[in-house]
């Protein structure tokens, strides 16, 4: 089923164009896209490794879950949506924290994605075992030490998608709690 997105302008601004997820790729149209951060009382992410098939990054391990805002839809919205579809966790508004916004560019190969980005942090002691993966996007899950995640980051993405700006969010996150 073919995805349609809200096209944004270059100031993150509705037009009232509505478009394919492969127009907005192929011309790199702006749109919307969330990124969503489970952390537990240990202070561990939960990463989800990015399924053979995926065109961006396949075999990757990435952010917990996010992806694409549909059109009509608000960011936090597409994040319990996107929890739902690639996880099987049902997440509700008042649980999921905004910590900040961004833009991002990624072209790989034909791809150009123009993202007006959303993040948010969910605290969470999730069970990685008992959660239903959507195989077309997600492989593996595992829990990582917030130490572990920073080095990956600061040595050049090691093993992680290299998706600049939802990372660096992550370790601002961070960065804060070890400030309360």
């Amino acid at each position: 089923m073919e995805e349609y997105f809200d096209v944004l302008n270059e100031n993150g601004e509705y037009t009232g164009q509505i478009e394919s997820r492969e127009k907005c790729h192929k011309e790199g149209l702006w749109h919307k896209a969330v990124t969503v951060f489970i952390i537990n009382s240990k202070g561990q992410v939960l990463l989800q490794k990015r399924s053979s098939n995926k065109k961006l990054w396949p075999n990757m391990w990435d952010i917990t879950g996010g992806g694409h805002v549909l059109e009509g839809e608000l960011g936090f919205q597409a994040a319990i949506r996107e929890m739902k579809e690639e996880l099987g966790i049902n997440v509700k508004k008042e649980e999921m924290t905004f910590i900040g916004s961004s833009t991002s560019t990624n072209i790989k190969g034909d791809i150009i994605n123009r993202h007006f980005n959303e993040y948010y942090i969910i605290n969470s002691e999730v069970d990685e075992n008992k959660l239903t993966l959507q195989e077309e996007e997600v492989s593996d899950v595992k829990w990582i030490d917030k130490e572990e995640i920073i080095k990956r980051i600061q040595n050049n993405y090691d093993g992680i998608t290299d998706k600049h700006g939802c990372w660096e969010y992550l370790v601002e996150y961070y960065k804060w709690l070890d400030r309360q």
